[in-house]
């Protein structure tokens, strides 16, 4: 078997050393004679994967006791409606920051359950950056500033987090502990899974408790914040293989250095492609602006269709894979998250010089 370089947006890739553990006791967990998927979520052995999975994400993430970490299903989507249904009581509203594609559809379907107003709009600037502080409009009263601390989509980050006096609610699903956060900052931050932390089907929702004693009663007992964590996240069946999978990737973690370590990895690691596209005499070329790129999602251009699809086809020749940018902004864009071997990110960029070398 040959393994090639995933840089896909999401599912990501995943460290092959996980892949080969789970592998391995996929038929017979722990010696318990069937599967871990086949495990009552009631019993012993998966009680034991689920308290150390919360575990373990509490201390990578060093999340202070204030927070409950709530494992659910529905992905970071579903936390677009979730976070208003809780939030947001009668009279009060909710600034969001339209930065890209994610930012949008949040404040859109927030709307739906709740008074929401937009902060800033980075459409008039073709979502190419995130605001300043001073540009980010804050009403008085407004219970919190929904953002997204990265657009999977249009590739760009919040570098320094906004302080603005207001409690921040981040979706964190496209670098979720790729770096430290200030959590004084932060009522909630939530995510799915899918691209720094394991398999598709899994969101994890961090939440202050002093919000969950006034958080909205009047929902089904699914969706209620108070609920999952007065349960442990064990409401009802939990997506116990997501789960399973991703306790696996953060011991991952923790025995390569943990968050700061990725931070590190991708701090570099991203520098690298971005000195590629900045070094090619134009042949590449940055839609977004260089303060506010991504770490985690790499856009960039070529010349021209005929030159990115002659790329694609040698990118997948050599074995690099799901390269091709979103369907909505064209061009390319490299993936690179946590689990991603540095060799894939030399082999990219190499490949990137070699091809703007013949055809630049």
């Amino acid at each position: 078997m040959t393994r090639v370089y995933n840089f896909c947006a999401g599912p990501c890739t995943l460290p092959l050393s996980v892949l080969e553990e789970v592998q391995a006791e996929f038929l017979d967990f722990r010696g318990s004679g069937m599967s871990i998927i086949e495990h009552s979520h009631r019993g012993v052995e998966y009680d034991a994967v689920h308290e150390e999975s919360l575990a373990l994400f509490r201390q990578l993430f060093a999340v202070p006791d204030q927070f409950e970490i709530l494992f659910l299903q529905g992905g970071g989507v579903l936390a677009f409606s979730m976070v208003p249904m809780n939030l947001l009581r009668e009279g009060e509203e909710a600034a969001y920051i339209r930065s890209g594609t994610w930012g949008v559809g949040a404040e859109k379907d927030a709307a739906f359950y709740g008074s929401v107003y937009t902060g800033w709009d980075g459409k008039p600037h073709s979502y190419s950056r995130m605001p300043a502080p001073e540009e980010i409009e804050i009403r008085p009263g407004t219970r919190y500033l929904h953002i997204t601390s990265n657009e999977t989509i249009e590739g760009v980050r919040f570098v320094d987090f906004p302080r603005l006096g207001v409690p921040l609610v981040a979706d964190m699903s496209s670098d979720y502990l790729s770096r430290p956060i200030p959590w004084e900052l932060f009522d909630l931050v939530y995510g799915g899974a899918q691209k720094n932390l394991g398999p598709a089907g899994l969101a994890i929702v961090v939440v202050r408790r002093s919000v969950l004693e006034s958080s909205n009663r009047k929902l089904g007992s699914y969706l209620r914040f108070d609920l999952q964590a007065e349960k442990r996240s064990l409401l009802n069946t939990p997506p116990m293989f997501a789960i399973y999978m991703m306790g696996k990737v953060l011991n991952w973690m923790r025995a390569v250095g943990g968050v700061a370590e990725m931070k590190r990895r991708a701090d570099g690691r991203s520098g690298q492609v971005y000195r590629a596209i900045d070094e090619s005499g134009g042949f590449y070329s940055s839609p977004v602006e260089r303060d506010h790129r991504s770490v985690m999602n790499l856009v960039f251009r070529l010349p021209s269709d005929e030159l990115d699809a002659a790329f694609l086809k040698g990118a997948e020749a050599v074995g690099f894979f799901n390269l091709k940018g979103h369907r909505s902004v064209g061009g390319m864009r490299a993936s690179i998250y946590n689990a991603m071997p540095d060799e894939g990110v030399d082999a990219l960029t190499a490949y990137m010089t070699e091809f703007a070398a013949r055809h630049g």
